[in-house]
């Protein structure tokens, strides 16, 4: 593993440059068809390879079953007034409810996972959340928007954060970009999640900008690339990667000893925020021996 003092210069505020956009919404089928191809594509001589090919399929679902999902409900203005007033995410994940659209994707998705393959313990929390009553589901439904997944329960809340991730990004693609503002630091400003990781973009408008990554609802936002994404401080950060990774290096920070994964999509067009997180997995584990607690979310990493 090796370190790298240097924190590289922001392009977004070099003259010359165009200014990027604060905010890219998501496009819900496209975001979880090119999902999938990228964990097949990762899934090819990787150690965990049976982990990878199971979530391309998970994520081919995601992208299949919307094709004539309800339309979820209207966001209420008043809603969306108060959160321009107060700096608040427009989507509030504390005044959820499950309404007719997500009550079908959360079907569909559950019907479309029992046609995969999958070994024997995920079938087993496949049955268990298809059989769960109404108050298990809100309890696995409100782990999933606390970012806070039982290790030992991790399988039931994979498929409920699926279903999640699907409404979430059908509720943020129906927003206005333009209207949107930082909300703090590391904080969807859509719908108020923590990142998976964070990418640095090659867009012909904002190449080298670094942009989060939502882990719910897909939204990227735009973030100074010498900052922390935990804290905010712009000291002491540090990136460690593994030799021979170079693409995918974590951020470290010594003021709060968080870290934060940044994948250089101007060296591999490819990388996916959710997909090479995971497949990253040994790269968690090496900083995790530097004392570092992780910052990003990722309700598919084992061990998350």
């Amino acid at each position: 593993m090796s370190r790298v003092d240097a924190t590289e210069p922001d392009p977004s505020v070099i003259g010359n440059i165009p200014k990027p956009p604060f905010a890219r919404l998501p496009d819900p089928r496209g975001l979880f068809a090119a999902r999938a191809a990228r964990f097949r594509a990762l899934a090819e001589d990787h150690e965990l390879a049976s982990y990878l090919r199971f979530l391309a399929d998970l994520c081919e679902a995601q992208s299949g079953i919307q094709e004539g999902l309800p339309e979820p409900d209207p966001i209420d203005p008043e809603q969306l007034s108060r959160a321009r007033d107060h700096r608040m995410p427009p989507l509030d994940r504390n005044r959820f409810t499950a309404d007719a659209a997500f009550e079908t994707t959360f079907e569909r998705l559950l019907a479309a996972a029992t046609r995969m393959e999958m070994p024997g313990q995920a079938k087993a929390a496949l049955l268990h959340v298809t059989s769960a009553d109404g108050e298990m589901r809100k309890a696995m439904i409100d782990n999933v928007f606390a970012e806070a997944i039982p290790v030992e329960a991790l399988a039931e809340h994979v498929f409920v954060a699926a279903a999640l991730q699907v409404h979430f990004a059908r509720l943020a693609a129906r927003l206005d970009a333009g209207s949107l503002e930082s909300v703090g630091d590391g904080v969807c400003p859509c719908c108020g999640g923590a990142p998976s990781s964070t990418v640095i973009v090659n867009w012909p408008r904002a190449p080298g900008t670094r942009f989060c990554s939502c882990s719910l609802c897909g939204t990227l936002w735009n973030y100074v690339r010498s900052k922390c994404t935990v804290c905010g401080s712009t000291r002491k950060i540090v990136f460690q990667e593994i030799e021979g990774a170079g693409n995918v290096k974590a951020e470290t920070c010594d003021e709060c000893h968080g870290y934060m994964k940044i994948l250089n999509q101007q060296k591999d067009a490819a990388l996916d925020p959710v997909a090479d997180d995971v497949a990253t997995l040994g790269l968690d584990l090496l900083v995790r021996e530097l004392g570092f607690r992780r910052g990003g979310v990722n309700p598919f990493l084992i061990g998350d």
